[in-house]
């Protein structure tokens, strides 16, 4: 009876040990399948060094090295303004440093668009497209849009005044950038303000323009809608007394007809009736 205990026990122990390395043996399968498919998607996804932000950083903030950091990227989703090397990023060991032109979280990649050119503050030339130029409009609650217009945002930009005794209201100026409200250029301002000025970009053509508007009538803004971004091509104007419905009226100058006598010495005119 012991002796058949013992081989009962020995072929359990073997069942369990043999069930044990298969257990093994599949789980083994498993991790060397999982890692030559990790290899094989490493081969086939190239991966490039790029600049990433190791703390959140803000408008104005000058970038330093300890700011970023390099990380693996997959090289086909790497933007073109993304930073690869120090060199690009820090030129000169850093002398002049960049600016933060745009709010960046940490983890968020370093891009042109977001820092200036190296030695530049982040101030309203930063913004500047190549050859444009910023022309400040003096505005107010109404004329500014209550305060809605911020750096970044577009605007249409109206004139009135009076032109040989006639009220008007015309669009001079369609589709223009606003690159700053009063001294501040920084595009992540989120609340509303009532500013005094409103600076655009705009030709050294345009400048001219505006100039002459702003200085012999008043300039109105109306914002444009993020998602619209056609310039408008047709002429807006408004008469006052077209907008009211006044007619004008022609008032016909009454015709005096006269006749000239001599008496004596002295010439006098008489009046007579008109016949045509």
């Amino acid at each position: 009876m012991r002796l058949l205990f013992g081989l009962v026990l020995l072929l359990g122990l073997g069942l369990a040990g043999f069930a044990v390395w298969k257990v093994q043996d599949q789980i083994n399968q498993y991790r060397l399948a999982y890692e030559a498919e990790v290899q094989k998607n490493a081969q086939q996804v190239p991966l490039v060094d790029v600049y990433v932000t190791t703390r959140e950083l803000r408008f104005g903030e000058v970038l330093k090295p300890e700011d970023v950091k390099l990380i693996k990227f997959p090289e086909a989703d790497v933007p073109a303004t993304a930073f690869r090397e120090e060199a690009k990023l820090f030129p000169d060991n850093n002398r002049q440093p960049r600016a933060i032109l745009r709010a960046m979280d940490p983890g968020e990649l370093v891009l042109e668009t977001k820092v200036t050119p190296p030695g530049q503050e982040a101030g309203v030339a930063a913004f500047l497209t190549p050859g444009m130029r910023a022309f400040t409009i003096n505005v107010d609650v109404s004329s500014g849009v209550s305060g809605f217009v911020g750096p970044g945002d577009r605007v249409d930009v109206f004139w009135s005044g009076r032109i040989a005794d006639r009220s008007i209201t015309k669009l001079i100026q369609s589709n223009v950038k606003v690159i700053a409200v009063d001294q501040i250029a920084d595009r992540d301002l989120s609340n509303p303000r009532v500013a005094r000025t409103v600076t655009v970009e705009v030709t050294p053509a345009e400048v001219a323009n505006l100039a002459q508007a702003q200085s012999s009538g008043r300039l109105s803004l109306a914002l444009v809608g993020a998602q619209d971004s056609d310039t408008i091509e047709e002429t807006i104007e408004v008469d006052q007394r077209v907008l009211l419905g006044i007619e004008e009226t022609v008032q016909q100058e009454q015709r005096v007809c006269t006749i000239k006598q001599r008496s004596g010495g002295t010439i006098v005119e008489i009046p007579i009736p008109c016949t045509n």
